[in-house]
């Protein structure tokens, strides 16, 4: 049984250790009930550190909203694998909204090694997918998300695919307040997603592998995800910055 991951994706929010720290303390009474289901926050770098010390002893995992593939070098601003091994389990890695950003590197090639630098580091990567608009609109869903999970795995073993995770964002339900109908969002994990795992790795790593759904998860519609039983759980952005974020992993929990 693949046990279920509510990750919280704080963006570029929360961003000093005493806003982040309050509201991680806030919750941790409650999540700390709610055993069927493992939690991660993946909070700005600036308060890695600082969450670490509150979560070290709990069974809130910490999680990074991207890396670099180098150890280290000339690379300005960036973060590296070493810097994120022992203070993390987890880290996001080819999110639309980073893809998207002309200048940041993250074409499909750049995160297949991130994704390699990942396992290399025993950092658990939470590999985000998703088409566009249009793409969903032309009815182009499967070729491309089914591309982006191909480009991102090579070179990996079923081994490493089968711990990792997959995220399924539809570019166009992330921040919209409209989110995907579960059931088509199952269709795309369960035929595209661990389709493509399948043909690759084989029909043990698509099946070990999580895949959640991410774009506009509210503690209102997160049942009906979870319901879907190719869903493993949801990346939340919005609704994660709120004491209420606990609140929908509770709902989360299969009744």
């Amino acid at each position: 049984m693949r046990r279920p991951l509510i990750a919280a994706n704080w963006k570029m929010h929360l961003g000093r250790a005493d806003e982040a720290q309050a509201l991680v303390r806030a919750m941790m009474p409650a999540l700390s009930r709610i055993e069927q289901i493992e939690v991660a926050i993946c909070p700005p770098f600036t308060v890695l550190h600082a969450l670490f010390d509150v979560l070290r002893s709990s069974a809130i995992a910490l999680g990074a909203q991207n890396m670099h593939s180098e150890d280290k070098g000339a690379h300005t601003g960036e973060t590296s694998p070493l810097m994120l091994a022992g203070l993390c389990q987890y880290v996001i890695l080819g999110h639309s909204e980073r893809r998207a950003m002309g200048g940041t590197g993250d074409t499909d090639e750049a995160i297949n090694r991130k994704v390699g630098a990942s396992f290399a580091h025993g950092l658990i990567p939470i590999l985000c997918v998703g088409e566009d608009s249009g793409q969903h609109e032309r009815g182009d869903t499967d070729v491309f998300v089914r591309g982006q999970v191909e480009s991102a795995l090579q070179g990996v073993t079923p081994e490493q695919v089968a711990s990792c995770v997959v995220a399924y964002e539809p570019i166009w339900a992330i921040g919209s307040g409209k989110a995907a109908n579960p059931a088509d969002a199952n269709r795309t994990i369960g035929i595209t997603i661990r389709g493509a795992v399948a043909d690759r790795f084989g029909e043990e790593a698509a099946q070990a592998v999580r895949v959640l759904y991410g774009g506009s998860v509210t503690a209102a519609s997160i049942a009906g995800f979870m319901a879907m039983p190719e869903i493993d759980g949801a990346l939340v952005g919005g609704a994660s910055l709120k004491p209420e974020f606990a609140e929908l992993v509770a709902a989360a929990v299969p009744s």
